[in-house]
Formats: C-alpha cells, sequence, structure tokens
C-alpha cells in the first residue's frame, strides 16, 4: 500500500470513532474548558514546556486529534498556536472547544504529510504527543516536515508512548508480561478492534493501519534533518491509557519518553 492509502484509511478509522469519543467526554471537556479549570498537560509537559520558555512562541501540535492540549498550551502563554489534524471531525470538536473556551486557536484538517508550505518557518515549538507516531508510515518524511515548519533554533518536543510497548499484549497483568511481537518488525499492524480508548467502549471499527518506529530510527531522523537532539528521557509511566496495568508490575518497563531537538542551520 501507498502511505496516502494508509493514512485515508486511518482517516475514515478516526472519523468514525470521534461521535462515539464525543458522547463520552466531550460535553465534560467543553464546561471545564468554558469555565477555564482545564489543563489536561501533565506535570512533565508543564515542566518541559516552561523549560523551553513557551511564552509568548508560536506553536504547532501534529496529530492534535481534539485539541485540548493544544489549548492548554495556549493557556500558558503561548502567542499563536496551530493544530493539524487528518480527522475532519476531531478538526470541528477542536474548533467548537476553542469557540467555547475563547482561547483562540487555529486548527486546520490536513494528513501531516500535507501541510502547506504557508506554514514553513514558522514555528518556535513544534510539540508531538502520545500516540501520534505510530499512525504515520514514513517518519522519514514526517521528520522532514517538522524541519521545515521550525523556525531556526526552534524546539521540537516530543512526549510519547515509549516503543517498547509495542512488543507486549496491551493491558497484560502477568509479570513479567509476555511477548508478541518483534522491536525490529516492521509490517504494518492491522486492526479493526476501536478507538475508544479512553472511554473503553468496543466495537469493531474500520481497519486501522499502526506502524512501530525504533527508538533509532526516531533520533536518528532528528539528526537526519538537522534536529540537534537536547534532551532524551524515559519514564515508567503510561501516558496512554492504554497500557496503565504495565505500571503496576515489579518488572519495570519504559512506558514512556521525552525528546527535545533544536533546528540547527
Amino acid at each position: 500500500m501507498e502511505d496516502k492509502n494508509y493514512t485515508e484509511a486511518n482517516r475514515s478509522a478516526w472519523n468514525e470513532a470521534a461521535p462515539i469519543r464525543r458522547r463520552r467526554n466531550f460535553n465534560n471537556l467543553l464546561q471545564d474548558f468554558e469555565k477555564h479549570s482545564l489543563s489536561v498537560l501533565d506535570e512533565t509537559e508543564r515542566n518541559m514546556l516552561r523549560q523551553i520558555n513557551v511564552s509568548n512562541r508560536v506553536v504547532a501540535q501534529l496529530c492534535c486529534n481534539n485539541g485540548r492540549e493544544l489549548l492548554a498550551i495556549k493557556n500558558m502563554g503561548a502567542s499563536h498556536c496551530v493544530g493539524f489534524d487528518i480527522s475532519d471531525q476531531f478538526i470541528d470538536q477542536a474548533k467548537r472547544l476553542s469557540q467555547a473556551s475563547g482561547i483562540e486557536c487555529e486548527f486546520v484538517r490536513s494528513d501531516v504529510y500535507e501541510i502547506s508550505s504557508k506554514y514553513y518557518n514558522m514555528f518556535d515549538i513544534v510539540f508531538i504527543s502520545a500516540g501520534a507516531l505510530r499512525w504515520l508510515p514514513n517518519l522519514e518524511h514526517f521528520f522532514g516536515i517538522v524541519a521545515h515548519l521550525l523556525k531556526l533554533d526552534g524546539i521540537l518536543f516530543i512526549h510519547e508512548i515509549h516503543p517498547i510497548v509495542d512488543l507486549f499484549v496491551e493491558n497484560d497483568r502477568r509479570d513479567p508480561p509476555p511477548l508478541q511481537f518483534s522491536y525490529f518488525s516492521d509490517e504494518p499492524r492491522v486492526g479493526n478492534q476501536g478507538l475508544d480508548y479512553y472511554g473503553k467502549s468496543t466495537y469493531i471499527s474500520k481497519p486501522t493501519y499502526e506502524f512501530h518506529h525504533k527508538l533509532s530510527e526516531i533520533i536518528n531522523l532528528c539528526i537526519k534533518h538537522q534536529l540537534v537532539v537536547q534532551s532524551f528521557d524515559e519514564y515508567p509511566y503510561d501516558i496512554s491509557s492504554v497500557y496503565a496495568e504495565f505500571e503496576t508490575i515489579k518488572t519495570k518497563l519504559p512506558l514512556s519518553y521525552t525528546l527535545l531537538a533544536r533546528k540547527s542551520s
């Protein structure tokens, strides 16, 4: 399959999932944002954003879903924020949250591989959060887009699910959990188990395609695209709501990581 076929199939599945998730949590999000009382960013993200000084910065979030994280970043003092997502339905939800909260952000429906060149060299910070990279069939192309979007000396901030968890059965309580997949597999994983990670509802979904990316691939692509790694840290806590059971086992696994990289000339 061509990359576009994968991303369009995932777009269809995410559009299918959007109204299911909306019924579960959208009204609560709406109410909290209307009261300006919600920050969906965790402590690690808030600390990192303070460290790189998000105040008065122009920020992009790629694969922003319903925009809740980007709205929270704008609330931290960013000057202008733009969220990109492939799902028409989730971008509509993001715009609704922005309007209801009075937190002004721009939301753009776009395949990340097709982001308009008018956004190139625009951003001080590009933010990528939990679960984004696994939906992308071509990381080399993606990191090229990231490099185009960043200004010189701009910062890439990734807070992602650790790729080692791709080896295991989700939320398996055994200690240690049994291996199911190879770390070096590059075949797409085809699923139809639904995408309601937060509500935990199950349904037979349209086909989805996920991709395992090694840490070495991620770091080497930063280097290739002149994104100089400033810091890399791993954590034993889950940020996906999919692998939470792994926090309780004695055989501790790295469940998430952060990476900061600066665009050089």
